[in-house]
């Protein structure tokens, strides 16, 4: 176990279940685990996947795994270094992980590159949940809300105590489902510009929208004016107040200007 790594291992036999239960398995799919740490999820995926890939940073972790569970894929790596959809060959992909807390942002973004899984399945700091199913208009509210519902459905299943933990968090976590949407605001390929984009606005999230746009664009006044008119946004509004649906209207706009 290696605090330097972030690793609080759950342990709690209930929130683990719910983990596998929320994946809903079929039998046909590959389970794409992220930092299995001892194996405790990993031991109740492999009779319910088609096959488990486990990705795991720390060394020692990861040839206890690799002896421990024969039919288990190790790739000893830091998951942000690893492509998810080849990890998991040409089969349909479910992704799963209890995610270390200093490390869970970029986690979640990287889970969002394309092609995506057909659902994932995340033990996160419960604050983190929070934020990623805000809605507009809420204190919690940001670039991570948008960036995630402009491609997919999030849903906060459970919290978990820091009691079902080995050793236990000072917070509490939560389960987090992420369902790609059948309707994404934002293609593949725009998906990091919009990231980009959206994040720099948040960055700004005390100014109007016409000097967010100004700034961003460097634009004059008015040409920040036409664009939020033409994106069908106030300009005396603010990045928090924006639906994901309305920064996909300004990014479009914006990269037409």
């Amino acid at each position: 176990m290696s605090r330097r790594l972030g690793q609080h291992f759950l342990t709690d036999r209930r929130a683990l279940a719910r983990i596998v239960d929320t994946l809903a398995l079929t039998g046909a799919e590959t389970v794409v685990e992220i930092g299995p740490g001892g194996g405790a999820l990993t031991e109740l995926l492999l009779p319910r996947a088609k096959r488990v890939v486990a990705i795991e940073l720390d060394e020692s972790l990861a040839a206890q795994l690799r002896t421990r569970f024969p039919d288990l894929t190790v790739i000893h790596a830091d998951v942000l270094d690893v492509a998810l959809a080849g990890a998991a060959g040409s089969a349909p992909f479910v992704l799963a992980g209890n995610i270390p807390y200093y490390i869970t942002t970029p986690i979640l973004f990287h889970a969002l590159e394309p092609p995506m899984p057909q659902r994932s399945v995340f033990l996160v700091q419960r604050e983190v949940a929070e934020r990623v199913v805000a809605e507009p208009g809420s204190k919690i509210y940001g670039a991570l809300s948008v960036n995630i519902q402009a491609v997919a459905t999030p849903r906060l299943i459970a919290r978990v105590p820091p009691g079902a933990f080995s050793p236990p968090p000072k917070v509490d976590s939560a389960i987090l489902l992420i369902e790609p949407r059948a309707d994404p605001l934002v293609a593949p390929a725009d998906q990091a510009a919009f990231s980009e984009m959206v994040i720099a606005a948040f960055g700004l999230r005390r100014k109007q929208m016409r000097r967010v746009i100004r700034t961003l664009a460097d634009l004059p006044p008015d040409e920040a004016e036409r664009i939020l008119f033409a994106a069908g946004i106030d300009a005396e509004s603010r990045p928090e107040t924006l639906t994901p649906g309305e920064f996909v209207s300004l990014f479009r706009r914006m990269a037409c200007s």
